[in-house]
C-alpha cells in the first residue's frame, strides 16, 4: 500500500525533499505552501500534488494534513515551533528541518500523549552531525572530545568576501553574533562567536578556516563528552573580516541616528552586503563536514572521524546545501511513514543512532544519492 507524505514549504530544501520522495513510486507526495507562484513550479511533475494553505491557520492546517501518513517541515524559523505543536496535536509523525530558537523537545510529553514521533533538526548540521557524533559515542565506553566542523562555500573564491550564503544571510549573521555554547571539562561554557580561529586541511576542500559558533544545540545534554564544540568553516580571512564588521556595529539591531534619520545598522548591512552573498544561478558550491570523536573502548583510546564532501549537482541542478539538508529529512520521513522509526516523543537526530541499523540505512540511502560519508577509526 502506498504511503502518503505532505511537505510543508516549497523553498529550495522543501522542493528537494518533495522531489526525492516523489522518486519513490510507493509514496504519494503533496507539497503545501501559501504562495501559488511557488506551487506553480511543480505543475505537471509526476507524483507531486500541491495544495495552497495558510500554514498559520490552525484549523485549515489540521484539515490539510489529516489524510497523510507523515509530515515534513521545511518552514522558516518564525513558524517552525508553532507548526511542530500543531502537527503533534493532529497526531501525525513529523520530520523537521526548521531552525527553532526554542527547544523543540519541550513538546515531547505532548507528543507522547498523542502517540507522535517527531524528529527535529533533521538536516546536515544540525542533523547528520548529531547522528554521526552519537554513532561514534555508541561505539565508545567513554567520550572525551567531540569536534564538529561544517560549512557551505562557493567553489570559486571571489573578492571581497569569498563567501556566498547557502541559506538566509540574516541567519548567517546570527551565527556570528549569538553567544556560542561549548563543553569544557564537562561543563557548558559560553564563548563569543567567531573566537578561537584555526586552520584545518580537509580532503578536496583544501585549507579552510574554522571558528567557534553556536551549533551544538541538543548535543550539550545528550552526549556525555568532556569537551565538545562546533566550528564553522570558511575560506581563510573570513573570521577576522566578520569580527571587524561585528565590532564596528554593522550587525547591531539597535536604532541609531544618521543625520536625523533613524536606521538600524543591520538593515543597512542587509541592503549592501547580502546581495554580494547571493549565489548566482547554478553556481558551483560545496558542503564539507568533519566530525571527530575521541574516547576509549575496552581500555584503548580511539579516534572516530567522519568526513562528508558534496558538490552542486550539474545533472539535477540541486545545490549541495539543499541536497545535504533535504535528503536526510526525506529518508527519515520515509522511515517514519513506514513506522520503522516509531517511538513517541520529540527527539533530536542523535536519538536515531541508538539503532545501528537506522544509521546504516540513512548512510546507504545518502550514498545512493551521491552523498558519501567516509569513516575512519584509529587507535591512539
Amino acid at each position: 500500500m502506498s504511503k502518503t507524505i505532505i511537505v510543508l514549504g516549497s523553498g529550495l530544501v522543501g522542493a528537494t525533499i518533495a522531489r526525492d520522495l516523489a522518486a519513490d513510486e510507493s509514496i504519494e507526495v503533496t507539497i503545501a505552501d501559501l504562495r501559488p507562484e511557488n506551487l506553480a513550479k511543480f505543475s505537471g511533475e509526476k507524483n507531486i500534488r500541491t495544495v495552497q494553505v495558510d500554514l498559520t491557520d490552525t484549523a485549515a492546517f489540521t484539515r490539510t494534513i489529516a489524510p497523510f501518513d507523515a509530515v515534513v517541515g521545511a518552514l522558516s524559523s518564525a513558524i517552525g515551533y508553532a507548526t511542530l505543536r500543531s502537527v503533534i496535536e493532529a497526531g501525525k509523525p513529523y520530520c523537521d528541518i526548521s531552525f527553532m530558537a526554542q527547544d523543540a523537545r519541550e513538546h515531547s510529553e505532548l507528543a507522547k500523549k498523542h502517540g507522535v514521533t517527531a524528529i527535529v533538526d533533521c538536516g546536515v548540521a544540525p542533523g547528520l552531525s548529531n547522528l554521526l557524533t552519537a554513532d561514534a559515542c555508541r561505539q565508545l565506553d567513554e567520550v572525551d572530545d567531540v569536534q564538529i566542523c561544517v560549512g557551505g562555500l562557493p567553489k570559486n573564491r571571489q573578492w571581497p568576501f569569498e563567501y556566498k550564503a547557502p541559506f538566509a544571510p540574516i541567519d548567517v549573521v546570527a551565527e556570528y553574533t549569538r553567544p556560542s555554547r561549548v563543553v569544557v571539562n564537562g561543563e557548558i561554557v559560553t564563548k563569543e562567536a567567531l573566537c578561537d580561529p584555526e586552520l584545518i586541511d580537509l580532503p578536496r576542500a583544501g585549507t579552510l578556516e574554522s571558528f567557534i559558533t553556536d551549533g551544538l544545540r541538543s548535543l550539550t545534554d545528550t552526549i556525555p563528552a568532556k569537551n565538545m564544540c562546533e566550528r564553522t568553516l570558511r575560506y581563510p580571512g573570513h573570521c577576522e573580516l566578520m569580527r571587524v564588521f561585528r565590532e564596528t556595529g554593522f550587525f547591531n539591531e539597535e536604532t541609531i541616528d544618521v543625520r536625523g534619520v533613524k536606521v538600524r545598522p543591520i538593515d543597512v548591512t542587509s541592503t549592501l552586503l547580502f546581495p554580494k552573498w547571493k549565489h548566482d544561478k547554478d553556481e558551483a558550491e560545496f558542503t564539507v563536514m568533519r566530525v571527530v570523536v575521541e574516547g576509549s573502548n575496552n581500555g584503548k583510546r580511539q579516534r572516530h572521524t567522519y568526513d562528508l564532501y558534496d558538490e552542486f549537482d550539474e545533472t539535477t541542478k540541486l545545490s549541495s546545501m539543499s541536497r545535504t539538508t533535504g535528503f536526510p529529512a526525506a529518508i527519515v520521513a520515509r522511515l517514519l511513514a513506514e513506522k520503522r522509526i516509531d517511538c513517541p516523543g520529540v527527539y533530536a537526530p542523535e536519538m536515531l543512532a541508538e539503532d545501528a541499523d537506522i544509521v546504516r540505512i540513512i548512510r546507504e540511502e545518502l550514498a545512493n544519492r551521491g552523498v558519501t560519508i567516509t569513516e575512519t577509526v584509529i587507535e591512539l
